[in-house]
């Protein structure tokens, strides 16, 4: 088992530190995610981030009870997060989700709990279908629900007083959205998720969760690599960031690869990072990326490549749901 020494973060409601450096669950496949989450743990890492839209929360339990019941680790050194999805938002819905996603899990606690998107859609039997994705028919027509931020957030706080949840947090919320939040907040969000990569740099973000003392967390680290498989148009709008001049530039200097150069860009900024990688060797690569600096010259240029522009908007499903607009 690995002894990789990763940095942590100090959460600001609870105190609990969690890793800079975890791995994502979107995309991993349902049959290889078991193996893939115990694989993970066995090369060091102990943060993973899933959702139940992700569709393979109940293979990543197996592959956390392996590596529990085989003395890999105890349930405690493992950070796991989640997030609540679209059509939950509900009141008398998130407990019931929460405690679906903790069995699945195998796990009666998440260490962090998210808002998955500022979007209320339609409630989803999970008897008809599971995950429910955005669709109400499974198929077509987004179908928006009201249930407003202000009940919902008070039902995922009682999460934290019945001890189902540690820490929350929310998801790609615009800077008006949260900061309307933290004025009535009880227990205020400790983290938030959103898109971040050198062409999203989110500088207006970090700076402003910085002020409530909220941790920055980024998915799509890799730019429109993280979108390829998923034929996302707006991926050739953009050079790839792998084979992007400053990057492989950096990447020799300080004889890295191009994906821990991207890493530690955003790690040094403050970001925690979960690429998602099913490779072993990816998998170490990713990992030991927090053990040399970046120049702040190095840092700055990377970040001059911002055109705030983002892939995972909402409304590449439907045009209304463009919550960034």
């Amino acid at each position: 088992m690995s002894s990789v020494n990763v940095p942590t973060l100090k959460l600001s409601t609870t105190g609990d530190a969690m890793p800079i450096v975890g791995t994502g669950l979107w995309k991993v496949p349902e049959n290889a995610c078991a193996e893939s989450v115990y694989q993970a743990i066995k090369a060091g890492y102990r943060m993973f981030d899933s959702s139940s839209d992700y569709a393979n929360e109940h293979e990543s339990g197996k592959g956390l009870k392996r590596a529990i019941d085989e003395g890999l680790v105890k349930r405690e050194d493992v950070f796991i997060v989640t997030k609540l999805w679209n059509t939950f938002k509900k009141a008398e819905n998130v407990e019931p989700e929460c405690r679906r996603q903790l069995a699945n899990w195998q796990t009666d606690y998440f260490d962090l709990y998210l808002i998955h998107f500022p979007i209320a859609l339609q409630y989803v039997d999970p008897a008809t279908r599971y995950p429910p994705e955005w669709f109400a028919d499974g198929k077509s027509g987004i179908v928006t629900e009201r249930s407003p931020l202000h009940l919902t957030w008070p039902a995922m706080e009682s999460l934290v007083d019945k001890k189902l949840v540690r820490n929350l947090g929310v998801c790609s919320f615009p800077g008006a959205l949260l900061m309307d939040l933290m004025t009535y907040a009880r227990i205020p969000p400790s983290v938030h998720q959103v898109e971040m990569h050198p062409y999203n740099v989110q500088e207006d973000q970090l700076q402003l969760c910085k002020a409530f003392d909220i941790k920055m967390m980024a998915f799509c680290s890799f730019g429109p690599a993280s979108w390829v498989e998923l034929d996302v148009p707006t991926v050739k709008q953009v050079d790839p960031l792998f084979t992007h001049p400053i990057i492989t530039k950096l990447a020799s200097k300080h004889s890295r690869t191009p994906g821990q150069i991207l890493l530690r860009w955003a790690t040094q900024r403050g970001f925690i990072v979960i690429p998602k990688s099913v490779k072993p060797e990816r998998m170490a690569e990713n990992l030991n990326s927090t053990d040399f600096d970046l120049e702040k010259e190095d840092i700055e240029e990377i970040s001059g490549l911002d055109r705030r522009f983002r892939f995972g908007d909402p409304k590449a499903f439907d045009p209304k749901l463009s919550i960034f607009a």
